[in-house]
């Protein structure tokens, strides 16, 4: 665990990348991460959401997994285009 934090510490890149992630500045490495985080919390919603609506119906399993299959296709695309426009506005 230490030879890790000697090599975030020291490591440019990281240091770089962290920086722009905290200054709000959006660079290809800050989208790519900005986009992965959204389809990681939007496979959660989805998920929970497919429960809530189709549990009974489906099973709470089926539900779950087609949320989070389906979560994504409606949030990526909006994110890309809020991602692009802050970017170039």
């Amino acid at each position: 665990m230490h030879d890790l934090m000697v090599y975030v510490t020291n490591n440019p890149s990281i240091q770089d990348f962290f920086a722009n992630l905290v200054a709000g500045e959006i660079t290809l490495i800050t989208g790519i991460f900005w986009l992965l985080f959204a389809g990681f919390i939007s496979m959660i919603a989805g998920a929970v959401g497919g429960i809530l609506l189709a549990g009974k119906d489906l099973g709470y399993e089926l539900a779950g997994i087609l949320g989070s299959l389906l979560g994504p296709a409606g949030v990526l695309p909006v994110a890309t285009i809020g991602l692009v426009v802050l970017k170039f506005v």
